[in-house]
Order: structure tokens, then C-alpha cells, then sequence
């Protein structure tokens, strides 16, 4: 005889199961193990697609005849009532589906079929798929409930996209979600109020490794249905990230657990008192046992086996700034303004070790100060009844010694030995990871690592997407790398931004905690290549055999001594490196390890503001010690569509109003504004730097018209049409935006900008074309009739190709228009039919005459005078003779 049977209190998934393998057994019969839930129950009394399931009842079954026993949903041996007295038969046939991951003390069969998804009958539709073994609508039904019974309506963090495909494929045959949403709507009865009711007044929370835990409690004299209920709802209410229920009921306790965390798993808590499921969610029912007895053991396996939360190392700012005792504390103040920190850990000096000997604050510093005692050492008024934490002490310790002790800084020791420490804005943010991952829906994944002001933190999935093969398979070798070599690296900048935005971004760039240079070096080692170093910034570039090219820096800060100077940069951590940089869009970083692949770290909000399309500076003094960054604001609002926020619109206006950018160097502005006219579009990033007046650091009259935009329209079709040509020379497109810029600007005042700017004569002689040379020019090409092909050439040959391109777009008639661009294809690269070697073998001797006469072939040819190398000669000779040797 064959048993098809699940476990006792068998739901729509255990239904699910044994109805899809008895056509997988058609032999075979279904049993149940023990009780079904309510639900169950009311779909055998209410529904006509339970006629679909044919059952044998226990006690009509002879077990001595069982011979094959096939159990779905489960395959645990305390979930299986009078079946676990088959197990010791050496001659039983076990074949076990189940979507459960296996426990130590779990049935091993025969068969079995034990994949991770989000139901069992998930598996058993694909089966059936796979034989070609057809199911009827009422079937299909019963298979649908239970997916979504299991996978709560397909939107449980456990939910596979197979879930996804085998609920497609019973709905293509004929499964009714009609009947599927009347069993999957539960509303509590009274008996279940009033356990909720007993359940919400006992219970109480508990921390485990900082993880906190809500635990509840209840008796009750007589059987309450569906207890999984209750709690879903008990959770809800609470908002809890971990619930642990447990009730006496008549001579039982039954355990149900829900974990929305990865540091407690549900399934394991449950096996410990006999019962099984998932990380997150499993029940037990226990006989002969008291429900404080069942309540110990799973506290007991709880403090074994989670993990804690959050460890101080993952949240510490690393590295530190410090000081030692002996320094004052007029020199403390003025390194705090430098680094914009608020609290120093004080050294001791290097001769007792270097370890920590106190923290200063910067209140303390300015009212000593304030009090005449700027030259006194640090070490007479600095706190030295310090909490300190070890990398492993979990963030429930660090938040209760923090506020216990109105402490806002708190270093992190190891040996005695700043590794880091944590700031109270390091603690908020970890705690409003927590409260995000605990309160999160049930369908939202909740990814371990890094906390961070999101809930879906990990995109190593969008990467595989979005990033070309070899350059994701590069990245890969670099975690593996940072792991071998015990240091962090971090994916930056604006590949990461533009991951996001979905534009293609090949520049890799690399930020490592530690030594830039020698992981770039590394990099080399393992893969074939060359490094350019840059030792002062701690930077290298890292060019691949293969052509990828990487830049990998150190994490750094930088300090500006004055407004608009060039920055002074020193090592520091990832956030602080970070924060250096000038938008929040661009600060988006991504782990790169083999256990945190894809991990993303967003401190400032820049996920936020690139959902937002918003341009936003990191703090209030960003265009005062860099006011180049105005320039790159506009730049990235105008490239990306985005809109520059109203605060720092207005620190633009503020920096404009301070003049600072008459402070910049002449290079460092030309070099902002090379970068605009490299865009798509550089005239609506024109237009913006007229309306923030921002146009009259370059030059006082230089203005922004109607006309000035139109010819900035014609300059991009222009180099639009030479691109199609894929004709040499390679063209600076920059050079004809500047051009056309500064077109309307007299003489003196293109050379006063070319001085400001620091540009080359050869450059400044094309930004003068529009005044010395284009008026001549298009007055020859608007002649009527029309210039000789041979005139034409005549006045553009001297132009370079930018110029050419100036003049193709600011020419206004056909005619001109045309005399340039047939000059551009095809006169240009017009050449005399016969060479300098010939008019030597024709004895006329080497000289400036060579020259005269190559223009005059050239001339003759370009206007058809000419055709072909013999009547080239037959002209030269006539013109000029041949000598008598000849």
C-alpha cells in the first residue's frame, strides 16, 4: 500500500501537495496525519473543488500493509502523528517533497525532491509539468491555494519567481481566483479576539544580541483554530520584527514563530521543540509539556542561535581624527574648524603606547578658550570617564551606554587602540535601519550588512543587468581580492549614479580604506596590466590588457585653507570620503566583497534625490570652498533634466553675491567650462549660467541672446554633420562652443578672456576668427556669382577645422554655407596631380618657386582647369620651361 500524507495540522500547502502526488502515485492514497486547520476545514465543507481530493481516514488505514509512504510539506518526524512509527522499517519506501530546508533530525527518503521556494506546491506543479500530467480547474485550484497561502498572495519575502511561473500556469489551467480569495481572507472569530487580546497584555520584549524579540503568551482551557492568524495579526499590530507566540491549549502548547529579520531563523527555533518551516515563519505543536517549559527551551535556542543586529564595527566613522594630550586647546579648536569635527579622542603620546587617554569636546574647547586657557594641554580638561566599545559589541549595548551616559562619541577599541568610533548620527542611522527592516512589509526583502536609510539595499542584481560582462566579471575578482587582502573597496561615483539612472558608465572608480595604490597594484598581479600612480593623492590608475581602464584612490578627505584654494587631502574612511564630494547623487557607493557583493551604502540621501531628479550640495560652505561646483551643478541638472533644490539655489545666488569666482584660477574655470560645451547639449547649460548671472565671471558683457542660443543650435548640428563624416582631423567640439560664446565680444575683450583663462595662442587665434577673420571669409563666399573653387580654398585653407565649423554655423547664406562644407568634404584634400619629384625631373630646380607652382596647380585643378597628370605636365612646361638637361 502507498500513504500520501503531510504534516498534522495540515494547511491548503500540505492539500496542495498530496493532491498533485496522487497523480504523480495514482495508486497511492491520501491520509491525513492529524488535524487540518480551519481554513482547511471550511474549504472541505464549503467549496465544491474540494469533490477533487479523495481521502482515507486514519484509523482505516493498515499500517503493517504500507509499504511506500510519499510525505509532501514536511519531513519531520515529530510532525507526522502514528507515521513516525513506520520510520524504523527497514523495508518502507520514503519519497519526501518539500520546500522546508533539511534540519539535523529530518527524514531522509529514498527520493527527494527539497528546493527553496515559496511553496510546496510550487515543486509539485512543475512535477506535473514536467510529465505532461494534466490538471483539472477544481485541481488547478487547489493548487493555487496553496501557493498563496504560503507565500501570502504571492508577496512573502520567501516568494520565488517560480512561485511566480507555477501560479501562471495553473491559471492557464482554469484554476478560479475567485475561490482562491474566499479562503485567503481571514477574519478573526471571538475566540481568536479574545487569545489576541490575552497574547497583546502578555507580551514583552526581550533583546538578544541586540535583536529585539517580542515574546507572548497564553492559556486556554479548549482548542482556539488557526493560531497563525492570531499572531500575523498580533505582529501587525505591534510592529514587530521577530514574534514568538506560545499557548497552552487543552493538553498541548503550540509555538508559533514569524521572523521579518535574517538574524533570527524561525525554522531553527522551532525545531528545537519538535516543530519546522522557514527562516521566517514555523510552528510546533509539543505534547507533555508545559508552556513554561516550551517557552525556556526556545528562549534558550534564541540566545544560541541569532545573530547579533549590528556590531560596532559595522557602523564606526574609520579612521579617526585625533590629538594628542599634549597638544593645546587653542591648537584643538582650530583643528576642529579645519576637519568640522565636534569631539577629538585624546592620545596618549607614542611613547606610553598612543592608546586612549580621554575625549575633548569642542563646548569645552571654546569656553576654555573663552576663558583665557587657549595654551593649556588638552589633557587638563579632557573627559577621561570614557564608555568605549569593541568591534563585536552589538548596537544594543552601544545605544543604552550612550544614553546612559550622555555620551555622543564613542570610541572603538581593540587592544586598547582606536579602530573608529561612533557618532550619535552613526547610532540614528543604524537604529532607523533596524526600525525600517523590522516594520517592513512582509513581500519587501530585507538584506543583511551595511545599515542605511533603505530597504533594499543590495544591488548586485541590477548590476548583473546593467553592467557590460567583463567589466561586472572584474568586479567580482576585485571583492575576492579586498577579501584575500583584508581591506574594503567601494564601487563609486558616477557609474554608481548612472546604474541608477540606467545610462551607460564604463569609468570604474575604486575607493579602498587603506593603501589606493598598492591594491591597484595588486589588481595588476592577478590581472594583466599597468598602474600609473599618483602618489601626493594616493590615487593610480589601472590600465587592463583587455582595455578597461580603473581609477582606484584611497578614501580621503580634503581641507580647503581658503575659499576657492585647491584642497589640502589626508587619508580618512568612506563616509568621510563621501562626503568630500559635491552632490548627493554622486555619493552613492557600492561594496565590493565576496560576502557583501552589491551591499549599497547611502549616507546623505542620494538615492532619495536621484528618484527626486534633484541636484543638492552636502552641506552649506560646498560652493564657498569650491565654487567650481556651481558650474557642475548646472552642468548635471541640465544633462540629467533634474532641478537644482531651492537651498542650494540659493547658495549658488549667495556665491555669486560673494564674487568667489573671481578667485578661481583661470585653468580650473576653463577646465568647467571645457566640460560643459563636451555635453549633448551645451546651450541650455548656457541659457542657466545667464539666468544665475554667473556669465560675467568670464568676461563683464558677455551675455546670453536669443541669437547667441540659436548659434550655439547651429554649432551642435554642425558637429552633429562632421561626426557622420568620420573624416580627420578629430574635431574639439568644446573650442567651436567657445567660439560661438564669445563671438559678439570685441578683440580686446576675446584676448582679456584668453588671458583669464589661460588659453594657448593657437586657441585664442580661433576665438578671434569671428573678429578677424570670418567677416572677410563669408564676404568672399557671398559673392554673386560665386567665388572659384580655387578662391574658396584660398580663404580657408589657413582656418582649422573648429574654425571651419564656427563658420559652417554662423554662416547665414546657402551659398556660404555650402562653399564651406564642399570645402570641408572634398576641397580641402584637393592635391596638384603631380608631385615635387616631378618638377625635379623636369629640371626645374628646388626652391620657392616649388611652392608657387604646386598653389597654381592646385588652383587650375579645384576649378576644372586641369584633369590628370599629363596635363599638369603639358602646363608646366609650358608656363615654366624645362631646363636643358631635362
Amino acid at each position: 500500500m502507498e500513504i500520501i500524507t503531510s504534516h498534522t495540522n495540515a494547511d491548503f500547502d500540505s492539500l496542495a501537495g498530496m493532491t498533485a502526488a496522487q497523480k504523480l502515485y495514482p495508486g497511492a492514497r491520501i491520509v491525513f496525519s492529524g488535524s487540518q486547520e480551519r481554513p482547511l476545514r471550511d474549504f472541505f465543507l464549503r467549496s465544491s473543488a474540494a469533490r477533487a481530493v479523495s481521502h482515507a481516514r486514519l484509523k482505516d488505514i493498515d499500517f503493517s500493509a504500507v509499504t511506500r509512504l510519499v510525505l509532501v510539506d514536511t519531513k519531520s518526524r515529530n510532525r507526522i502523528g502514528r507515521f513516525a512509527d513506520l520510520l524504523s522499517r527497514p523495508d518502507l519506501s520514503i519519497h519526501i517533497y518539500d520546500h522546508h530546508p533539511f534540519l539535523d533530525d529530518d527524514i531522509r527518503g529514498d527520493v527527494e525532491r527539497v528546493e527553496p521556494v515559496g511553496a510546496t506546491a510550487t515543486i509539485m506543479s512543475e512535477l506535473l509539468a514536467e510529465k505532461g500530467i494534466a490538471l483539472t480547474p477544481d485541481e488547478a485550484t487547489i493548487l493555487m491555494l496553496g501557493i498563496y497561502e504560503e507565500t501570502g498572495s504571492l508577496t512573502f519575502a520567501s516568494t520565488t519567481p517560480r512561485d511566480l511561473e507555477a501560479a501562471a500556469r495553473l491559471l492557464r489551467q482554469g484554476a478560479d481566483l475567485n475561490v482562491v480569495a474566499d479562503f485567503m481572507i481571514h477574519e478573526l472569530d471571538a475566540q481568536q479576539v479574545d487569545l489576541l487580546n490575552d497574547l497583546l497584555h502578555s507580551a514583552r520584549t526581550i533583546a538578544v544580541g541586540g535583536v529585539p524579540v517580542l515574546v507572548a503568551t497564553a492559556e486556554r482551557a479548549r482548542y482556539v483554530d488557526d493560531l497563525a492568524l492570531v499572531v500575523h495579526k498580533l505582529r501587525d499590530t505591534v510592529g514587530a520584527g521577530v514574534v514568538i507566540a506560545v499557548a497552552q491549549m487543552e493538553d498541548r502548547v503550540h509555538v508559533v514563530i514569524r521572523s521579518r529579520l535574517p538574524e533570527v531563523d524561525a525554522g531553527i527555533l522551532a525545531a528545537v521543540v519538535g516543530g519546522g518551516g522557514h527562516r521566517t515563519a514555523a510552528s510546533a505543536t509539543v505534547r507533555n509539556a508545559t508552556l513554561s517549559d516550551v517557552e525556556a527551551r526556545l528562549l534558550g535556542q534564541l540566545r544560541a542561535t541569532a545573530r547579533p543586529l549590528i556590531r560596532a564595527h559595522q557602523i564606526m566613522t574609520a579612521p579617526v581624527k585625533t590629538i594628542e594630550a599634549h597638544r593645546t586647546l587653542a591648537e584643538a579648536n582650530d583643528l576642529m574648524t579645519r576637519y568640522g569635527v565636534n569631539v577629538f579622542p585624546v592620545l596618549e603620546p607614542a611613547g606610553d603606547g598612543g592608546r586612549l587617554a580621554g575625549l575633548i569636546s569642542r563646548e569645552t574647547v571654546q569656553k576654555s578658550i573663552f576663558h583665557g586657557l587657549g595654551n593649556e594641554p588638552v589633557a587638563t580638561f579632557m573627559r577621561t570617564d570614557v564608555q568605549t566599545a569593541s568591534p563585536d559589541t552589538p548596537l544594543s549595548e552601544i545605544e543604552e551606554s550612550m544614553i546612559e551616559h550622555n555620551q555622543r562619541f564613542m570610541p572603538v577599541l581593540e587592544d586598547g587602540r582606536m579602530l573608529g568610533a561612533i557618532t550619535r548620527t552613526d547610532l540614528l542611522r543604524a537604529m532607523h535601519d533596524f526600525f525600517v527592516r523590522a516594520t517592513a512589509p512582509e513581500g519587501l526583502p530585507v538584506e543583511e550588512g551595511f545599515p542605511s536609510r533603505t530597504i533594499r539595499r543590495n544591488v548586485a542584481s541590477l548590476m548583473a543587468e546593467r553592467l557590460p560582462g567583463p567589466l561586472l566579471l572584474f568586479l567580482r575578482g576585485v571583492a575576492g581580492l579586498a577579501d584575500r587582502m583584508g581591506t574594503r573597496v567601494y564601487l563609486v561615483g558616477g557609474i554608481v549614479r548612472d546604474l541608477f539612472l540606467g545610462i551607460e558608465n564604463l569609468d570604474a572608480d575604486l575607493v579602498v580604506e587603506g593603501d589606493g595604490i598598492a591594491f591597484a597594484e595588486a589588481i595588476v598581479r592577478e590581472v594583466p596590466g599597468r598602474v600609473r600612480p599618483h602618489k601626493p593623492f594616493g590615487t593610480a590608475v589601472v590600465v587592463l590588457d583587455s582595455g578597461l581602464k580603473i581609477d582606484v584612490a584611497s578614501a580621503r578627505t580634503e581641507v580647503y585653507e581658503t575659499p576657492a584654494a585647491l584642497p589640502t587631502v589626508e587619508l580618512s574612511s568612506i563616509k568621510k570620503d563621501l562626503y568630500r564630494r559635491d552632490f548627493t547623487i554622486n555619493t552613492l557607493a557600492i561594496r565590493l566583497s565576496e560576502g557583501e557583493f552589491g551591499q549599497l551604502l547611502d549616507f546623505f540621501g542620494g538615492r532619495r534625490d536621484l528618484k527626486e531628479r534633484t541636484i543638492r550640495v552636502l552641506h552649506d560652505l560646498s560652493f564657498v570652498e569650491d565654487p567650481t561646483r556651481v558650474f557642475r551643478a548646472i552642468r548635471f541638472e541640465q544633462r540629467f533634466d533634474f532641478k537644482i533644490s531651492r537651498h542650494t539655489k540659493r547658495l549658488i545666488e549667495t556665491a555669486v553675491a560673494m564674487d568667489l569666482f573671481h578667485r578661481l584660477s583661470g585653468p580650473r574655470l576653463y577646465g568647467e567650462l571645457w566640460l560643459i560645451f563636451e555635453e549633448a547639449d551645451p546651450a541650455k547649460t548656457v541659457e542657466r549660467l545667464g539666468d544665475l548671472d554667473l556669465l560675467r565671471f568670464i568676461h563683464p558683457r558677455l551675455d546670453v541672446s536669443a541669437e547667441k542660443l540659436r548659434l550655439m543650435a547651429r554649432v551642435k548640428e554642425a558637429l552633429a554633420w562632421y561626426a557622420l563624416l568620420f573624416q580627420e582631423p578629430p574635431v574639439r567640439a568644446p573650442m567651436v562652443y567657445m567660439t560661438a560664446l564669445l563671438d559678439q565680444l570685441e578683440e580686446a575683450d576675446v584676448l582679456e578672456v584668453a588671458a583669464r583663462l589661460s588659453i594657448s595662442p593657437t586657441d585664442s587665434g580661433i576665438l578671434l576668427l569671428p573678429r578677424r577673420t570670418a567677416p572677410s571669409v563669408l564676404r568672399t563666399l557671398s559673392r554673386r556669382p560665386p567665388p572659384a573653387p580655387s578662391a574658396v580654398y584660398e580663404a580657408l585653407s589657413p582656418v582649422p577645422i573648429e574654425g571651419l565649423l564656427y563658420l559652417l554655423a554662423g554662416a547665414r547664406l546657402k551659398s556660404a554655407q555650402k562653399a564651406v562644407s564642399e570645402f570641408i568634404t572634398h576641397g580641402r584634400f584637393v592635391r596638384p596631380p603631380i608631385s615635387g619629384d616631378d618638377l625635379t625631373a623636369m629640371g626645374i630646380a628646388p626652391g620657392p618657386i616649388y611652392r608657387q607652382i604646386m598653389a597654381e596647380l592646385r588652383a587650375a585643378t579645384l576649378d576644372g582647369k586641369l584633369k590628370g597628370r599629363e596635363e599638369a605636365i603639358a602646363w608646366v612646361r609650358q608656363k615654366y620651361g624645362e631646363s636643358e638637361n631635362g
